[in-house]
């Protein structure tokens, strides 16, 4: 159990006392000397980047973020620095510093960046146990660490502006294919894979394995019957722009195959999970800069459940639409939007119709 009041600790003396905890640990054979010296290591630097004399219950998420995005960026002493003079690792970044690049030639290794994380954030498990501080941070984090590619932002949903340029974009594609042979003709396709993104936020995993036979109609509706995680289906109903857009693909823009699949580059072959990225941004290049912002296939799941869930759609039907097993899940696909709780107050619900002060 948890005590019943915080100890206002320094980040220093909370590394101490928890590298001091694990190394404990290796007397009685529950971890390595090695491993206990990697965490100390880990401990060692969370204190220069934090800053030794932080009170650790004062860290928030943002802070979290600027000092992973920090480690990130320190250079690797097993590589040679390009620049001459590398740039101190003692600095923190302020925390609007997230979205900064990072995985220089220079700085740590994916592993190691992942490595770190889950160092600290087994530092920060042992102090919301020990009363050290009263949330965990790392639970607001919205830095990730992968294998692959390193740290990275977490991907957000687009505002209601930039979607809709993006729709608006895609849409311009569908009425007006460019010039040249019809069997080399892309944009009908690249517009229909950012409607559908867009609009039902299918992992791209469901989205390059649909085959032509999954679309249906039943009573006048069009349907894509999505083939999602655990062998498990479900029938998700087009929007009638998203319809027409199949529509006219398969009309005029699907390139003669034997293939049985959806989507197919020129030379009639099933589209790759990493040509959707490409598609993407050929079709953000036609948007407007002022509502143009880079994303990913996931970011673009994210915005769909982000604007249904803002428009009030039932929680239960977003999640139906996303494939989600459960509700409980919906909360890592939903972003906070500029403005909405000032639009949720506009509209309260109590103060529609009669005037209440009667």
């Amino acid at each position: 159990m948890r005590p019943a009041e915080l100890d206002r600790v320094t980040v220093a003396e909370a590394a101490d006392r928890y590298v001091e905890l694990v190394r404990a640990r290796t007397l009685t054979g529950g971890l390595s000397a090695a491993t206990a010296e990697v965490y100390a290591r880990d401990a060692a630097t969370f204190v220069a980047l934090a800053g030794a004399d932080q009170v650790l219950d004062d860290l928030t998420g943002e802070d979290v973020d600027a000092i992973l995005l920090a480690f990130a960026r320190k250079p690797d002493g097993r590589r040679p620095s390009t620049t001459g003079q590398p740039p101190s690792s003692s600095e923190r970044p302020p925390a609007a510093s997230v979205g900064s690049s990072v995985g220089s030639s220079v700085g740590q290794s994916p592993s190691s960046q992942a490595r770190f994380r889950r160092s600290i954030s087994a530092l920060f498990k042992h102090a919301t146990l020990a009363g050290w501080v009263q949330v965990d941070p790392m639970a607001a984090s919205t830095v990730t660490a992968r294998q692959r590619g390193g740290l990275r932002p977490e991907r957000r949903a687009l505002t209601r502006e930039q979607a809709q340029g993006l729709v608006g974009a895609a849409r311009s594609l569908e009425r007006s294919p460019g010039e040249g042979r019809r069997d080399q003709r892309t944009e009908l396709r690249d517009a229909l894979v950012v409607l559908l993104l867009a609009t039902m936020g299918p992992r791209v995993s469901e989205l390059v394995r649909a085959n032509v036979e999954d679309f249906f109609t039943n009573d006048g509706v069009r349907y894509w019957r999505i083939f999602g995680k655990g062998g498990r289906t479900r029938d998700v109903p087009l929007p009638a722009v998203v319809a027409g857009a199949l529509d006219a693909y398969l009309a005029r823009g699907r390139a003669a195959s034997p293939d049985k699949a959806l989507l197919l580059s020129w030379r009639g072959r099933r589209l790759a999970r990493g040509d959707v990225q490409a598609v993407i941004d050929r079709v953000q290049a036609r948007v407007d800069p002022a509502q143009r912002r880079s994303v990913t296939p996931h970011g673009l799941r994210h915005t769909t459940a982000t604007h249904l869930l803002a428009d009030a759609v039932d929680m239960d039907a977003v999640r139906r639409v996303l494939g989600h097993s459960d509700l409980s899940t919906l909360g890592r696909y939903r972003d906070e939007l500029p403005g909405e709780l000032e639009v949720a107050m506009r509209v309260h619900p109590l103060l529609r119709g009669p005037d209440p002060a009667q």
